[in-house]
């Protein structure tokens, strides 16, 4: 660009800016009031507009929840305003149900006692049956068997009352003689690990059962006990017994039976012959033979029926059966020799049978004077001779002449 140029070019600059700064006014005091004043305005009119718009939505909120009928118009958008984040409240820890009860959880005593522990202490047993017998209370149990004490004969364990823990079932017999009664019982510990008695199982009595063969407690707490129907002793022998497994269950004030037979059939041993008879005495008979009778009772004095009855008479083989006395039976006694026999059919407990048997010696025959063996055996349906208890009165002795 030339000199010249460059002049006439600041010349339009300052001709320009004398012309603008001509009609600019210069504020005084009062227009920057005016001006203050205006700014102050808008700030108040933006700062009212906001609240009114809070309240305004909080109050068609509230106005929505009272009111179903009103449903709030559309807002516009708010620029959103940068909050900084309120730091939660840590949360109190939840204490567990243990640490908040107010005492803690109690541990069920164990209730397993050995056989050497219930031996070593002093225990206290459910009464015994009514009459002569051994103490019950603060007592020692014995390993054996001596007058007047309460013998241990067996014991197991299980949770018979279905409280988790396991508890201690015995057998256990007061000693009188050769006898006694017997029980099962259960036992326990306290909170103190003292023993106690949780109750009686099962027990003997007078009538039946009269004896406890063994026990045993099942998974599910069921205390089962072999009871048997008569006890031994005085001419019974132990396997005569009819033998039963019974269940008991504690429901929660005593044991019940809950399994097994609740009573007891005739016993094939319970049965007491009695027999009686009178001497045999022959006479001639018209045709050169010689006859008599022999009239025979026999009672069954036991609490037992016999299923049949064998009679044999010991006389000598010229003394042959005779006559309609001896239809009862069930075989031919004519067609036997010595000893001559009767089967006869069965006999009720507490019943008897009398029979008038006729005999002959045919003419020719020598027999002298002497004595005979009546005895009556009671069998069972098989024919087996049955044992009883006392077998002296099932024999009596007779004179034939």
């Amino acid at each position: 660009m030339s000199e010249q140029e460059t002049l006439g070019l600041a010349e339009e600059f300052a001709r320009y800016r004398r012309t603008v700064l001509a009609e600019v006014e210069v504020p005084g005091p009062a227009a920057v009031r005016r001006a203050a004043r205006g700014r102050g305005r808008r700030r108040m009119a933006a700062t009212a507009t906001a609240v009114l718009a809070l309240f305004t939505g909080s109050a068609v909120g509230y106005a929505a929840m009272d009111d179903p009928e009103l449903r709030p118009g559309p807002v516009e958008p708010t620029p959103s305003v940068p909050v900084p984040p309120t730091p939660s409240a840590t949360p109190s820890p939840t204490a567990s149900p243990a640490a908040t009860s107010a005492s803690p959880t109690s541990t069920v005593p164990d209730g397993r006692i050995s056989r050497s522990q219930l031996l070593g202490g002093p225990v206290t047993l459910p009464a015994w049956r009514a009459g002569r017998g051994c103490p019950t209370s603060g007592v020692r149990l014995t390993a054996d068997a001596r007058e007047g004490v309460n013998w241990l004969l067996a014991l197991d364990h299980g949770d018979v009352d279905g409280d988790g823990a396991v508890e201690t079932v015995a057998l256990v017999q007061c000693v009188l003689g050769t006898g006694g009664p017997m029980q099962v019982v259960a036992f326990d510990r306290d909170g103190k690990g003292k023993v106690v008695t949780l109750g009686r199982v099962a027990a003997t009595t007078k009538d039946k059962p009269q004896w406890l063969f063994a026990l045993d407690v099942a998974g599910d707490g069921t205390v089962r006990v072999e009871v048997g129907d008569i006890a031994p002793g005085g001419g019974w022998a132990a396997e005569w017994s009819q033998r039963q497994w019974r269940g008991y269950r504690w429901n929660g004030d005593a044991f019940a039976q809950v399994s097994g037979p609740t009573t007891f059939g005739p016993n094939r041993h319970d049965i007491n012959l009695v027999v009686t008879a009178g001497d045999l005495v022959l006479a001639d008979a018209p045709d050169g033979s010689r006859t008599g009778t022999v009239t025979v009772a026999i009672r069954n004095g036991g609490n037992g029926p016999a299923a049949r009855v064998g009679l044999r008479l010991g006389l000598p083989a010229a003394v042959r059966a005779d006559g309609d006395g001896w239809k009862a039976c069930r075989n031919d006694p004519e067609t036997t020799q010595q000893p001559v026999t009767c089967d006869l059919d069965g006999l009720a407990a507490g019943r008897e049978i009398r029979l008038t048997l006729g005999f002959r010696v045919a003419a020719g025959a020598r027999v002298g004077t002497g004595q005979a063996d009546v005895d009556a055996r009671a069998m069972d349906a098989d024919v087996d001779v049955v044992e009883e208890v006392y077998e002296p009165d099932n024999l009596v002795r007779i004179t034939y002449r």
